[in-house]
């Protein structure tokens, strides 16, 4: 590798970000110099500016003729620490000496033996060298200043106290990182521009994600593409293009992916993670249906699905399908993983798509064995059912069916459904099965006047005038169409509310001119769809009172909170982070509520850090603060799982399993992360646990690990 570095006058470009200059940023632009040389070069003005430095090089190093750096310049050179690394056979240090020595005396060529000039014959100097390799560099400075006073006339070489002044500021701007002090990693990078260069991509990495954090995308999009311009470590230029993927916007991504290099094999460096960048872009896509997806994503989806025959594939393309109103072509890819996995997921979405092509019936019996794996799938399960019953004209069901979506309604107490099954019986002629099932409807849901409607229907039908007129008088002022049942001339004066694509059915044996419910239901809306390997969670199909859009600037605390989880019911968490913000303003439980309902709104919307700082605006209750801090250490695991940062995934995860249970599926990702890290012990420990439970996938971890263990 032939490491890129700046020089630590061109600091510049990092320091007017910290400082806050202006325009000083803008006015010098990486780009490839010529002659296989890289630079900085500013542009404007022709003239530089007092403090500013006139030119901004980047020197390549390496590539030399000299072999023990005999120019004039190089003779000022101290190699103390450039012999000792390679004596030592410390070659990563010894490359980020050579980018140093490189960035300090542009002129400098490293010599082709470092040991040529022979060990230094300073034991001292050398025990000071070897603590500092050993990144002992509180240990250094003491041995310097005890060597001083021993010998009053001894100079520590500069090179030493230099090499001391890099490695302790590389250490705080990793500190300043870890810590999310994303300002003081900026600060620091630009007062240290020895520290950014190929030889410390991390370094690289840490500031352009500061840069990031502080709102300055396009910079840390620059200090990405300098990796991919100027550095060639293979591995290191793939893993800066992951991990710019979740900080960056696609078009970013997009130049980050036009500095691609051919493999020896003629392969893009990149087509993996191109193949990855497609599917997340479907994924976006079928969390937002206002979302486009670039024609060649979707292609090249379609294209691995069709060559790979992934469920997970087939499965995105179903999601993106029926967010997009294309129900037929969602259910071709539903159907198609489905028959492949019969699993929870393919089966909700075959069954919402079948749903959505008036298919009820096989949507049912779809789903009906993983009704109860989720809410999620109970209300699609339910929502089946209901548009079963709702067919017109009525289906014949077999009685087994029949029997098993009565004890699913009732098992989950479901109104919508349970009317259904009333409207179906009346439809039949079952007027007395159909007021027990208005009846059972209205006992779960009092208020809900569509039940209370067919009660009173059927009670007239079955000549039950009193049970009509107790249901009246309950809803006087309420429904005028239920003060209305029984009248010769309720067809004129009928306020039901009717689909106009559907007109109402006339029931058998109903009074002249009475009107049923409408027949039809939507299959729950399951808003923002989260990434394939999150559970979604569902809004109730019913929820109305906010899907118009508002500011809530206009209204007060209480009514804000009251948005704010309306919204959150609809799955629109960024909407309700907004109200909750205004809630926010008052005071005592109203304030409370608003601080925990905006965390699980952030926490919806992926953005932990700023759950994390709304579950601080107000005192939460204990379980409450429980709850949060237990989803965000969830989150972070997950997070830090997916960046390959398994020690990172490992203390998120035991610090959720000290405040609460720790569910199969998170002790199987700590076994993953084990492995990642070779502690196979600790990894098999934890996946016999979770398969002694009889979960699948912790039985398959297992051959995963032996798998592992083989290949080590």
């Amino acid at each position: 590798m032939r490491p890129l570095i700046l020089l630590p006058a061109g600091v510049a470009i990092l320091g007017a970000v910290a400082l806050g200059g202006p325009g000083l940023v803008d006015r010098f632009l990486p780009r490839q110099g010529s002659e296989g040389t890289s630079s900085l070069v500013k542009t404007e003005p022709a003239e530089p500016e007092p403090d500013t430095p006139a030119d901004v090089v980047l020197a390549q190093a390496g590539g030399g003729n000299s072999s023990s750096g005999t120019t004039e310049q190089s003779a000022k050179v101290d190699e103390t620490a450039l012999r000792y690394f390679a004596a030592k056979g410390d070659t990563k240090r010894l490359e980020a000496e050579i980018a140093r020595l490189k960035a300090l005396y542009p002129n400098w060529l490293p010599p082709k033996n470092p040991l040529a000039t022979g060990p230094t014959s300073d034991l001292q100097l050398e025990a000071m060298w070897k603590l500092y390799s050993e990144g002992k560099f509180a240990a250094v400075r003491k041995a310097v200043a005890d060597r001083q006073a021993a010998e009053p006339g001894w100079q520590v070489p500069q090179d030493l106290l230099d090499r001391l002044a890099v490695a302790e500021a590389r250490d705080q701007l990793i500190g300043a990182s870890d810590l999310k002090q994303y300002d003081k990693v900026v600060q620091l990078a630009a007062t240290n521009a020895s520290l950014l260069t190929c030889g410390d991509v991390d370094v690289l990495w840490r500031v352009a994600e500061a840069f990031v954090r502080t709102d300055r995308k396009d910079r840390a999009r620059d200090a990405y593409l300098y990796v991919l311009k100027n550095c060639d470590k293979p591995e290191e230029r793939f893993a800066t293009v992951q991990k710019a993927l979740p900080l960056l916007p696609r078009t970013d991504i997009d130049q980050l992916l036009a500095e691609e290099r051919k493999t020896p094999d003629g392969k893009g460096e990149f087509d993996p993670l191109r193949a990855d960048i497609a599917r997340q872009s479907l994924a976006n896509a079928g969390d937002d249906a206002k979302l486009v997806v670039a024609p060649a994503d979707l292609s090249l989806v379609e294209k691995l699905a069709n060559d790979q025959g992934l469920v997970s594939d087939a499965v995105l393309l179903g999601w993106y399908h029926l967010r997009r109103d294309s129900p037929q072509a969602a259910e071709t890819w539903f159907r198609r993983a489905y028959d492949k996995q019969n699993s929870a997921e393919t089966a909700q979405g075959l069954a919402l798509a079948l749903v959505d092509i008036s298919r009820p019936a096989e949507a049912e019996s779809v789903l009906f064995q993983w009704r109860n794996t989720s809410d999620d799938t109970r209300k699609v399960y339910l929502a089946a059912v209901a548009n079963l019953l709702a067919l017109t004209p009525p289906p014949q069901i077999s009685a087994e069916v029949l029997d098993r979506m009565s004890r699913a309604v009732a098992e989950a107490k479901d109104t919508t459904s349970a009317e259904q099954f009333g409207w179906y019986a009346d439809a039949l002629n079952q007027f007395q099965t159909a007021a027990q099932w208005f009846a059972l409807a209205l006992g779960w849901k009092p208020d809900d006047e569509p039940s209370a409607y067919g009660l009173a229907l059927m009670r007239w039908k079955l000549a039950d005038h009193a049970g009509v007129r107790d249901i009246q008088r309950a809803w006087v002022g309420r429904s005028e169409r239920i003060a209305r049942v029984g009248e010769p001339e309720a067809k004129a004066r009928d306020t039901g509310k009717v689909p106009s694509a559907l007109p109402p059915l006339q029931q058998p044996g109903s009074q002249p001119g009475a009107v049923s419910e409408p027949r039809t239901v939507a299959a729950p809306d399951l808003g923002s769809r989260p990434a394939p390997t999150r559970q979604m969670r569902a809004a109730p199909a019913k929820t109305r009172g906010c899907r118009e859009t508002q500011d809530p600037r206009g209204l007060t605390p209480t009514q804000a909170l009251t948005r704010g989880w309306c919204l959150m019911e609809i799955n629109r968490p960024l909407e309700a982070a907004a109200a909750f913000e205004v809630a926010l303003g008052g005071t005592g439980q109203t304030r409370s509520d608003a601080a925990y309902g905006q965390s699980l709104a952030y926490l919806r919307a992926g953005l932990a850090d700023q759950a994390a700082v709304a579950s601080s605006k107000a005192p939460l209750s204990r379980d409450r603060a429980v709850e949060v801090r237990v989803a965000l250490l969830e989150t972070q695991a997950l997070a830090a799982f997916e960046h390959q940062r398994y020690p990172e995934t490992v203390m998120a995860l035991e610090e959720r399993a000290r405040i609460a249970p720790e569910r199969i599926n998170l002790m199987i990702l700590r076994g993953y992360a084990y492995l990642k890290l070779y502690r196979f012990g600790d990894a098999e420990q934890v996946f016999r646990a979770a398969a002694a439970t009889g979960d699948r996938d912790a039985l398959k971890a297992l051959g995963d690990l032996e798998r592992a263990r083989n290949r080590n």
